[in-house]
């Protein structure tokens, strides 16, 4: 047995995965409060985990918050990488990883950044409208947004065939079932209206209206009864936060 599998049959290891999912769990759950406030006019917060982290940093002791997010996180970065490794994974599901671990890297370096005090602005609208100064970069939106939107059908995919459900380990109960469905379709719509944002940018040549969660998010809020479209939008991603804390306590590790 090398190192790296010892490493997995640690209790420390699944200790920091059972950390970093539940950080994950907060984050969406900060996402959820943040648009819920949005969608009835009391936010002008980025409804997103930039947003997130920054509410997280304005409560008590909310850079030590911030560490234990960024850490917990980056736990799962390892988790992913050594399942890829020694996981015998199909290539569905290393692709599947692959996604995961990114994310998680990225929302590891957002906490950490803000941790130390960076702010980590979100600079992808300023990308966006580079991309779009020639043709290739225009379709290379055009291809983003087709990926994101596949993303988000892969999303609703899950949610409808309880796919999620090879993630956990023991019984799984009902309430946990409608959890995660509820969690990856409200996801897999927010995947697929930023994905949809992308391409009209770049097909209109409209970098405002290009985004991630948040454009997405303040998108829905501008249609007819976008308020209680945007509740329920808000009511979906607390419901993934509340998965993420069930699945902490019962991940296949």
């Amino acid at each position: 047995m090398t190192t790296a599998q010892r490493a997995q049959n640690s209790r420390l290891y699944s200790v920091a995965i059972t950390v970093g999912l539940i950080a994950y769990g907060v984050v969406h759950l900060l996402i959820a409060w943040i648009a819920l406030q949005l969608a009835w006019g009391k936010s002008s917060e980025q409804a997103d985990q930039q947003g997130a982290l920054q509410e997280l940093a304005s409560k008590p002791f909310g850079t030590a918050l911030l560490w234990v997010v960024a850490i917990g996180l980056l736990a799962l970065v390892v988790w992913k990488v050594l399942e890829l490794v020694y996981g015998h994974l199909d290539t569905e599901k290393k692709v599947s990883s692959a996604g995961r671990g990114v994310v998680y890297l990225a929302l590891s370096i957002s906490a950490a950044r803000m941790a130390m005090g960076s702010g980590g602005g979100n600079q992808q609208k300023g990308m966006t409208a580079k991309l779009m100064e020639s043709g290739p970069g225009r379709i290379l939106v055009v291809v983003i947004g087709l990926v994101i939107i596949g993303v988000g059908i892969r999303q609703l995919y899950k949610a409808y065939t309880k796919k999620f459900t090879e993630d956990l380990t023991g019984g799984v109960s009902e309430s946990t079932i409608m959890l995660g469905r509820v969690g990856y379709a409200a996801k897999g719509v927010a995947f697929v209206i930023v994905g949809v944002l992308f391409a009209v940018a770049a097909i209109n040549y409209d970098p405002e209206k290009a985004g991630g969660l948040d454009t997405a998010l303040r998108t829905l809020k501008d249609q007819p009864f976008g308020s209680v479209l945007l509740t329920l939008m808000a009511l979906g991603i607390a419901c993934f936060g509340a998965y993420c804390f069930v699945w902490s306590r019962n991940a296949k590790k």
